[in-house]
């Protein structure tokens, strides 16, 4: 239920701001993820990736904001095998543009736990439900640029607020590089 709330404000958001708004970008967009679970022994960085949309507006020549849903594998890998936690996340970002295209990103992030599973390739290929969070509040920082003809490219680091394991101090970090386009 608090991800339909969060989608209905975000919606609204954009709704209400349109009448502003100089530029407005509508898009799909996908990359590859780096990302590590801290404060835990023995875990290192897995590689997944991320799939989406997104919609932006730029309200100055300098300042926009953009919010994207993408489906986002996460976790980390271990000696015997790998945690993998799939999210839906809504980052919304503020972007600040240095120069025509180049912007600099930062605001919060939204994940919402889809699935989690532990692979334990000590004892054969073994399977189980992970003790994830149902979901996580991130702080997301970054740069990008935006091409006049509609590509756009940017990497993100993702700080964790939250811990990702239950009743364990855990946080997601999440390095992303990820390709967009514009059909707007």
């Amino acid at each position: 239920m608090q991800i339909k709330k969060l989608i209905v404000a975000v919606i609204t958001l954009f709704i209400g701001t349109t009448a502003f708004s100089q530029e407005i970008d509508l898009g799909v967009k996908a990359g590859v993820n780096f990302s590590k679970i801290s404060d835990v022994d023995n875990l290192s960085n897995k590689t997944g990736f991320q799939a989406g949309v997104f919609a932006g507006i730029k309200f100055t020549d300098k300042v926009g904001l953009q919010a994207d849903v993408l489906y986002s594998q996460q976790g980390a890998e271990f000696d015997f095998g790998k945690f993998d936690v799939n999210y839906v996340n809504i980052p919304i970002v503020l972007k600040y543009y240095l120069v025509q295209g180049l912007n600099v990103q930062a605001g919060p992030q939204f994940g919402f736990v889809l699935d989690d599973d532990i692979y334990d390739d000590s004892f054969g290929v073994h399977s189980v439900e992970g003790n994830a969070e149902k979901s996580d509040v991130s702080a997301v920082v970054g740069a990008g640029y935006d091409f006049p003809f509609g590509i756009r490219v940017d990497a993100r680091y993702n700080f964790g607020f939250t811990d990702v394991l239950k009743d364990e101090k855990s946080k997601n970090n999440v390095f992303s590089l990820a390709l967009g386009y514009s059909f707007l």
